[in-house]
């Protein structure tokens, strides 16, 4: 595991760290409060890319005032909101003829610790690994922040990915850096409650060199849409365990073209 050191992290700008080549996308929906918390705190990348998922407040000013470019997905969904960035950051790509090394995917409610990206970017600019997971469950939680509901759904997810590919993962914690070259390959595809499992699914299949170290976790600014509600909690297992049995059943199905029935292109 490679230690972050927060204060020397916030102390260095993103040409010192070798972040230049780092780009960020931030999905927020009603983040006023929190979102310039994460933002503040987070070290000086390439490009900061919000993805303003039908929010009421003042969320996507807030962004641009810090300079983070803003895409708005009205319709609601975290998968939608990660699929906007993405396609922003395709956009720019096309129009300014740089291309980013690595994706950061990193949540606006405050409760990951963005000093951290440091430690999740290295092994990949490092060339040892490309994918890099933050687990929550692995590293140092404040209490209450992750309900028992969260603990156990995200154990027995990662157990049913164990169970079918035989990868062994501890968490689908939103912190995760990703090669940008790996992450297009994937062709992600879902729009809400079902993203950061399918990446992890696809990214087992396709074989990437794949790091999970352990991260800090707080509470969240406000009430979490997803944990924090009885009908968000049900809806967001059902949709992870669906994701998981959709993908174990096309591998089953298809084996021979697993990775073109998956959609993973190289």
């Amino acid at each position: 595991m490679i230690a972050a050191n927060p204060e020397e992290s916030s102390a260095h700008s993103g040409a010192d760290l070798g972040l230049d080549g780092v780009w960020v996308v931030i999905p927020v929906r009603n983040e006023e409060s929190s979102l310039p918390l994460v933002l503040q705190d987070l070290p000086c990348v390439g490009r900061v890319i919000v993805a303003d998922n039908g929010s009421t407040d003042g969320s996507a000013d807030v962004a641009r005032k810090r300079g983070a470019t803003v895409v708005t997905e009205p319709q609601a969904g975290y998968g939608k909101a990660c699929l906007a960035g993405l396609a922003e950051v395709q956009r720019l790509v096309s129009t300014e003829r740089r291309a980013p090394a690595i994706i950061v995917f990193l949540d606006g409610d405050y409760s990951d610790y963005p000093e951290y990206l440091t430690s999740l970017v290295q092994p990949i600019q490092d060339g040892t690994h490309d994918f890099v997971l933050g687990s929550r469950l692995l590293g140092e939680r404040e209490p209450g922040a992750m309900p028992p509901q969260s603990i156990y759904g995200n154990k027995l997810a990662c157990f049913l990915m164990w169970l079918f590919w035989r990868v062994r993962y501890s968490d689908l914690g939103p912190f995760r850096a990703i090669s940008y070259d790996c992450l297009n390959s994937l062709q992600m595809e879902d729009q809400n409650f079902g993203w950061t499992v399918e990446m992890q699914i696809k990214a087992a299949i396709a074989g990437f060199r794949t790091l999970e170290i352990p991260v800090p976790y707080r509470k969240r600014v406000g009430v979490s849409k997803i944990s924090g509600t009885v009908s968000g909690t049900f809806r967001a297992g059902y949709k992870i365990l669906w994701t998981i049995g959709k993908y174990a059943w096309l591998m089953r199905k298809w084996r021979p073209s697993a990775e073109m029935s998956l959609g993973l292109t190289k």
